[in-house]
């Protein structure tokens, strides 16, 4: 908005266009209510380009945790259990608001003058409906917003923090997975694993001996025929 901030809406997303993408993001953010993530595969590619994950502990984001350690993403927002805490409290969007200037001031203004002339009904309306929580997780998404700011200004702390993004996503590769599918859930081995199958015949190479002798016969045999000459 007015060259300090612009959001960019790609339509017809796809594979070709996440391979563009993905390698020049410097921030991934997952910022999905807590357990409401089945757990998709693209902040596993964000990840694996370097971008540093701001996002909460849901989905595929509490492996992501697990693999690069605290210290090398940016987590906000209520865990799960206090997700599941508040809906069973009683969960009123409207509280947030009347206790929350900032939030009180961004609902205010989208409901009275919109954003560019349009008209927002459905964030306006927010502090009647917040089915995913947001304004309960606001002012902490916000406190995660200015300390990536921070961090991000410190060049050599970023860069640390995408190498250990980049070195820790390894545990997603497919590999593993399957590995681990196959040890855990359908308990079968490798074939191609010499260790736990030693006695596994060795294919022969008798093709390449046969073609090379069939070679040096026919190499040979216009030799014995001048000499018979």
């Amino acid at each position: 908005v007015k060259g300090r901030l612009k959001v960019i809406y790609l339509e017809d997303y796809n594979v070709t266009m996440a391979e563009k993408l993905m390698p020049a993001a410097d921030v991934s953010e997952q910022i999905s209510l807590a357990g409401t993530e089945a757990s998709g595969t693209g902040n596993m590619k964000l990840m694996i380009n370097g971008a540093v994950t701001l996002g909460t502990m849901d989905g595929a984001n509490v492996e992501i945790h697990d693999a690069v350690g605290a210290d090398n993403i940016i987590i906000f927002g209520m865990s799960t259990p206090e997700v599941d805490e508040l809906k069973r409290r009683g969960y009123n969007p409207m509280s947030y608001y009347n206790n929350n200037a900032e939030i009180k001031r961004v609902v205010d203004y989208i409901s009275q003058n919109g954003i560019a002339g349009k008209q927002f009904p459905e964030i306006a309306n927010i502090i009647n409906c917040d089915p995913y929580m947001v304004l309960a997780d606001f002012a902490d998404y916000r406190r995660a917003q200015k300390h990536m700011i921070e961090l991000y200004k410190d060049k050599e702390k970023w860069n640390r923090m995408s190498l250990m993004n980049i070195s820790g996503a390894g545990r997603f590769a497919a590999d593993r997975a399957i590995n681990e599918y196959a040890r855990d859930i359908w308990h079968t081995k490798s074939a191609f694993d010499k260790e736990e199958n030693p006695e596994r015949p060795v294919a022969e190479k008798a093709p390449a001996k046969n073609s090379t002798a069939k070679k040096t016969a026919e190499k040979k045999a216009p030799a014995k025929k001048s000499a018979k000459k």
